[in-house]
């Protein structure tokens, strides 16, 4: 068995925005996939809003991840047989809402897509379909977004663009944010910034931050 997360403690409070930064291999999405409940960690605690998820089965999980987390993946992952506004009111529906198709509506208006609602993805631009993935992710309010390199696929322009989105959105809806990227830029967008290498946190702004400062003046 090859340990790739090595006895990583991390607290993330509410309303927070963490980007998490590190070499290929270092464990950045394996930490996010183990935060998300869809890999689960060999040692130790995992507690998301309160919830350990240790405890939950795998339907639970489900369950949790639909009401309390977005997640954004480099490859938009949406569902190519379905139009813009089936893919963001899935988690809609899946949460028994009547209000669902109106809801996914208005969740891609606000990201600039009214005019795309019966679009399918492959009729859409990469910018427009992570745009798509943001208005699902926050459908339903989510408390944690996760963001794995969501601008790895989209030029620089359309990048900026979709990180504004990104960062609008959870100021609006006052969701945790943790961003994983390889951009310096936009990892010092975040609020805090934490390095892994070799599966360790080995450097982490708020512990900076808070370190106390010597020296004369």
């Amino acid at each position: 068995m090859v340990n790739i997360l090595r006895g990583v403690n991390l607290a993330v409070t509410a309303g927070e925005s963490v980007s998490v930064m590190g070499p290929s291999g270092a464990g950045k999405t394996s930490l996010m996939m183990i935060v998300a409940g869809l890999e689960q960690a060999s040692g130790g605690t995992v507690r998301v809003a309160g919830q350990v998820l240790g405890s939950l089965s795998e339907d639970g999980l489900a369950l949790f991840r639909r009401d309390n987390m977005g997640i954004v993946f480099q490859d938009f992952h949406l569902i190519p047989t379905m139009t813009a506004i089936e893919n963001v009111a899935i988690p809609l529906e899946l949460a028994g809402r009547h209000d669902a198709m109106a809801q996914a509506e208005a969740g891609l208006k606000d990201v600039g897509l009214g005019h795309r609602l019966s679009h399918y993805p492959g009729q859409l631009s990469g910018g427009e379909q992570q745009r798509v993935a943001l208005a699902r992710a926050f459908a339903a309010g989510p408390r944690l977004l996760l963001a794995d390199e969501p601008t790895g696929n989209l030029d620089n322009d359309t990048g900026k663009l979709i990180v504004d989105l990104m960062f609008r959105l959870s100021a609006e809806h006052g969701t945790t944010l943790v961003l994983i990227t390889h951009e310096p830029a936009l990892a010092e967008k975040c609020a805090r910034q934490i390095r892994l290498e070799d599966g360790l946190i080995v450097t982490d702004s708020s512990a900076v931050a808070a370190a106390p400062q010597t020296g004369s003046a």
